[in-house]
């Protein structure tokens, strides 16, 4: 999708529809009153009427006579200065209502929103577009993709314009990555396979000069000690795979941040086999390297100034004759030995030893995303994303970036206290805790890996999809760290 931001004049601008806002008090922003004279106050007598909803968000499409807009969408702003909330709704809303025109035009930049600026509402309203604009067609046999293919953001004048840009570049960016997770994760298990992975990250160093692209195949892992992920994997008869994919758009002297993500591009649970309902939601567990892919393609398609590793451990953990068996032991890469006594906890034995790998590209900050634990769900339900750091500042600049874009983290406890439960007889450690803080533990288990290095952890285990009526993979947490990585 083409995002623009310009200086425009609303009775002049052709547009397939025209975005503007109305006040809880029938009140149009400025280019609303421009239009509504050119209409000889049509709109305004359709306000009076009732027709829009009363609550922040809702929507009324017109048919436009007079003017260059084909079409005028209404859509309801509350009552004085907005919440940061309330707009990011109305930029839902407008987006979700557009998008089945080929091009559209939101004036609801003139909307006052509570610490806010032009920048931000740009970049709210252009995520939001592209975020409505995106449809799975990849395995529907007639099935066409949304028309929405341009979309503007309204400046008030050439300063605030410089702004604007800025903020509809990030929020264009926020959402390209966003669908590029989306498409990975939507894709069904006997597509979207370790293999097919390693070809997406080689066919993406292709059309970037910036970014460089590595695999690791089953016996450099082996030959590297990865007993821990090779684990998991030998159930399987495909082959797993541990792709880098290296973007250097900043200084070469500046450290990397180290982005890895879960790839478990179907997750039976293994020997301990998962229930059957909803088994096949298990395609959403590699929505942690899905959206490592999509931060990456973003950083690379704006020519971001940063320099971000993206790793991605990818396998299949299936049950069979190979697979591992509760209470095996196995070693990891670090040296340090794990008792296996649940094989659906496979999502950490992939994640320690590509923790114990990301240190060889000498990061700043290693970031690890993934699905990881049902408990997680339980504690946060769909609205955050679990977060868990070995480093105060770093928990808070993630949170802070999560606040600004709407994609929000919520810090979790990391203390020694809960270690004690992931000892074991038989081995270093175990790879389960028992039923309580599930996801706390399991975020335990890999901070013994990455004692060397500032190091986040997100569990987006509940954030990464939606199940019922809406199924499909959501694109979390790619906005958060996009705004983390851009604001560095």
């Amino acid at each position: 999708m083409q995002f623009t931001a310009k200086v425009t004049d609303i009775s002049k601008q052709r547009s397939s529809c025209a975005v503007i806002a109305a006040d809880a008090k029938n009140r149009l922003s400025a280019s609303g009153d421009a239009l509504d004279k050119t209409c000889n106050g049509a709109i305004g007598k359709i306000l009076k009427r009732g027709d829009l909803g009363g609550k922040v968000g809702s929507t009324l499409l017109l048919n436009q006579i007079e003017g260059a807009a084909e079409r005028v969408l209404l859509v309801r702003a509350g009552d004085g200065v907005l919440s940061q909330a309330n707009f990011r709704k109305m930029a839902k809303a407008g987006a979700e209502a557009v998008k089945g025109f080929k091009d559209a035009t939101s004036y609801l930049t003139e909307v006052e929103v509570t610490d806010a600026d032009t920048r931000w509402q740009a970049q709210q309203l252009a995520l939001a577009a592209g975020l409505a604009a995106y449809k799975f067609t990849r395995c529907l046999s007639e099935a066409k993709a949304n028309p929405l293919k341009k979309f503007t953001v309204h400046a008030t004048d050439r300063k605030q314009l410089t702004a604007a840009k800025r903020g509809v570049e990030f929020g264009g960016a926020q959402a390209l990555g966003s669908n590029v997770a989306r498409e990975l994760g939507n894709l069904p298990g006997n597509i979207c396979t370790p293999n097919y992975l390693a070809s997406e990250a080689r066919e993406l160093a292709k059309k970037h000069t910036n970014l460089t692209t590595s695999v690791l195949d089953e016996k450099k892992m082996k030959s590297l000690g990865m007993g821990a992920f090779l684990s998991v994997s030998k159930g399987s008869d495909e082959p797993p795979a541990m792709i880098a994919m290296q973007y250097k758009g900043g200084k070469a002297k500046d450290k990397p941040v180290v982005l890895v993500g879960k790839g478990i591009t179907f997750d039976t649970g293994g020997i301990s086999l998962k229930p059957g309902a909803a088994m096949d939601e298990m395609k959403f567990d590699m929505c942690g390297a899905a959206s490592v892919f999509g931060v990456i393609e973003a950083l690379a398609e704006i020519d971001a100034p940063v320099n971000v590793v993206g790793l991605v451990a990818a396998a299949e953990n299936m049950p069979s004759a190979r697979a591992s068996k509760p209470g095996d032991v196995v070693t990891s890469m670090s040296g340090q030995t794990i008792e296996i006594l649940n094989t659906d906890a496979e999502g950490r034995l992939v994640l320690c030893d590509a923790l114990t790998y990301a240190a060889k590209f000498k990061p700043a900050t290693v970031i690890d995303v993934a699905t990881l634990t049902g408990a997680c769900v339980i504690a946060l339900g769909s609205h955050a994303t679990g977060l868990y750091a070995n480093k105060d500042k770093l928990a808070k600049s993630l949170i802070a970036a999560g606040e600004r874009t709407g994609d929000r983290a919520w810090h979790m406890p990391l203390w020694d206290e809960y270690q004690p439960m992931l000892d074991s007889n038989f081995a270093d450690m175990q790879n389960i805790g028992g039923r309580e803080a599930g996801s706390v533990t399991a975020a335990c288990f890999l901070s013994r890996f990455t004692k060397d290095y500032e190091w986040a952890h997100l569990d987006i285990a509940g954030s990464a999809w939606n199940s019922g009526a809406a199924k499909g993979a959501t694109g979390r947490p790619v906005p958060l760290l996009l705004e983390y990585l851009l604001g560095k």
